[in-house]
């Protein structure tokens, strides 16, 4: 039994894993699935309903699904589909979250910490809410991105609070007017109002064309409201030239197919009709088909699949359970548990793989683009090194180092994606493949190796003071897996800088400017050749070799996140007050480490009764 473990542990999670491929089953007979997969233009881009209503969940209430009341959770796309056609209904989900007391104490809340609220427990307090927030917009007007930076902690979830209640709004508009219960009929009316020519323009009497104007009033608002635009271009158009609801009506002349179909569709899921409703999804996705937009309507479908199968999250729990089982292997030397941890990493390191590559594919980019694309890669590539490094030692040091790397990046990853839509369109000077598939590949390869040596020290420094566990010929492996990373850091981290400075004399025409992120990438190459040179003039031996990669922690932290927060240059690309704190902590626990490296043996858990062995 033991022999299969590992291969049954690996089972029954890719079983897991591939469970999230099947389509889910139809709610109450509608086809949720399918209208998730309708393509849509937003951000710049084609993506499916199902992204729009995701990533505007998380935005909303940091969550992909919706609790139910009584019944079950709903998924992105029914909820969307519930708030656009059933907005009484929706109104009462509690999706919205507050973490300041002080504005929980606004709303009524009666305990402090983080409370959740439906749009109906905001309503008295709306008035109140726009007003604050339009004083913290005053007050900042001018200030351009330094706003948010000045912002106190309660103007900040005050703020957040108020874009979500104005996106929530917004996603409410997308299909027709709130509160329009019969979509379809209305447009039936509306196009019976159209003006003619001839003697039938003279025949039109005022009262139909003072209906007709509010109509216009009525879908100009959707035009000038709408989040996405839903419908697609007809052929012989721009393939850029999608409209939301509104201006499809406002602009022209007749009503457009697809919003015919999509009336029908909101028509028939507010009246509970899931035959009508299936039909009109089908004939529109024949329609799309028929009026060449396949492409379209493959790529969303095709994003839908990822988001269903969600290969990062699942990835970061087998992540998580490797970990375990390796801490396991430390404690009673069981090789089953390591031999399955070895297998659950390997696995979530299959998925990962999967994921970062479907997610390139869907781009048409390197895997490397913005902050969040950094995070999974970095922990892509640090687990690769940590199997490596496990395959040659066997000591379950690459395992609990790659896995622990891995699981947390990929938190990293989930909390940058709050903040909205992680394929968004690139910035000009970044919109260029071949530079993103080698100055940022690789000098993120040098920042996934940092990594794993500061965290391979920190396994030596937390083992070899506080237990008995870590033995001479393990401290002696994990030096030698430690030096040879840093090596290979030193390389990656200088090659990526000085593709970074052809890259920058190719976009402004000088090859350093001593800008904060050229300066933090600076800085990583320097202290790797000065763990380098350190090491081989012997000033420093195991202890010192450790205490310097965890510094190299701090160092590439600083050089990921930092300068970024710093809001100046021209990288701050992906600003982030909120992971201040947790960079701040992070570095005091990295320095209170060094400080535990550099303690005499005497102290030390492992190493008290033969000091002589590894001398500081």
């Amino acid at each position: 039994m033991k022999k299969w473990m590992p291969w049954l542990a690996a089972l029954v999670f890719a079983s897991w894993f591939l469970s999230g491929a099947r389509s889910p089953k139809p709610a109450q007979g509608f086809d949720a699935a399918g209208f998730g997969r309708l393509p849509i233009l937003l951000n710049g881009r084609i993506q499916p309903m199902d992204s729009m209503a995701r990533n505007g969940l998380l935005m909303i209430s940091g969550k992909s699904t919706v609790r139910g009341q009584s019944g079950p959770s709903l998924s992105p796309s029914e909820w969307l589909l519930e708030a656009m056609t059933q907005p009484k209904a929706a109104d009462q989900r509690k999706i919205f979250r507050v973490q300041h007391p002080d504005l929980a104490g606004l709303l009524g809340a009666t305990n402090a910490g983080l409370e959740s609220y439906s749009f109906n427990d905001l309503t008295n307090v709306l008035p109140q809410l726009e007003d604050q927030a339009r004083r913290v917009q005053e007050t900042e007007r001018g200030q351009g991105e330094d706003a948010d930076k000045a912002r106190t902690p309660f103007q900040k979830d005050l703020m957040h609070l108020y874009s979500s209640v104005v996106l929530y709004d917004r996603l409410k508009n997308n299909l027709g007017p709130e509160g329009a219960e019969d979509f379809q009929s209305e447009l039936q009316l509306f196009a019976q109002m159209a003006p003619t020519t001839g003697a039938g323009a003279q025949q039109t009497n005022s009262e139909t064309a003072r209906l007709r104007e509010g109509f216009i009033q009525r879908y100009q608002r959707l035009a000038d409201y709408s989040y996405a635009r839903v419908i697609p271009p007809l052929p012989g158009q721009l393939r850029n030239a999608w409209k939301n609801v509104g201006a499809a009506l406002v602009a022209d002349n007749e009503i457009a197919p697809a919003v015919k179909y999509y009336a029908t569709m909101a028509t028939a899921y507010h009246a509970g009709h899931a035959a009508e409703f299936n039909q009109a999804l089908a004939g529109y996705r024949v329609w799309l088909r028929e009026n060449q937009l396949e492409p379209e309507l493959k790529k969303a479908g095709q994003e839908y699949f990822y988001n269903q199968i969600d290969p990062f999250s699942k990835s970061m729990v087998i992540y998580l359970a490797a970990v375990v089982l390796g801490c396991v292997f430390w404690i009673n030397l069981s090789e089953t548990a390591r031999r399955t941890g070895v297998a659950l990493l390997v696995l979530a390191f299959v998925i990962h793989t999967v994921g970062l590559g479907f997610r390139m594919y869907l781009e048409g980019r390197p895997p490397v683009t913005n902050l969040y694309s950094s995070s999974v890669f970095i922990g892509w590539g640090a687990v690769a090194l940590g199997i490596i490094l496990e395959r040659m030692f066997k000591g379950g040091i690459g395992l609990v180092a790659s896995g622990l790397i891995g699981f947390t990046t990929l938190i990293i990853a989930h909390h940058l994606a709050l903040s909205g839509d992680t394929m968004e369109m690139l910035r000009a000077v970044l919109d260029t493949n071949l530079w993103l598939a080698t100055h940022v590949v690789v000098i993120t390869l040098g920042y996934a190796s940092m990594f794993v040596a500061g965290l391979l020290a920190v396994i030596y420094i937390v083992r070899g003071f506080f237990t008995k566990s870590l033995s001479a010929e393990e401290a002696k492996a994990l030096t030698r897996m430690v030096y040879g990373i840093v090596c290979f850091a030193t390389l990656t981290s200088f090659v990526g800088t000085i593709l970074g400075g052809i890259w920058a004399d190719q976009s402004w025409g000088r090859f350093w400017g001593w800008d904060p992120k050229e300066n933090g990438a600076m800085l990583i190459v320097l202290w790797n050749a000065i763990i380098l040179h350190a090491r081989w003039g012997g000033l420093i031996k195991q202890r010192g070799l450790m205490g310097m990669a965890v510094f190299g922690n701090i160092v590439t932290s600083f050089s990921w996140f930092g300068v970024n927060m710093l809001g100046v240059g021209l990288h701050s690309y992906g600003f982030m007050d909120k992971a201040f704190f947790w960079l701040m902590l992070f570095d005091a626990s990295q320095a209170a480490l060094i400080i535990v490296a550099l303690t005499p043996l005497r102290f030390w858990g492992s190493f008290a009764p033969r000091p002589a062995a590894l001398a500081a």
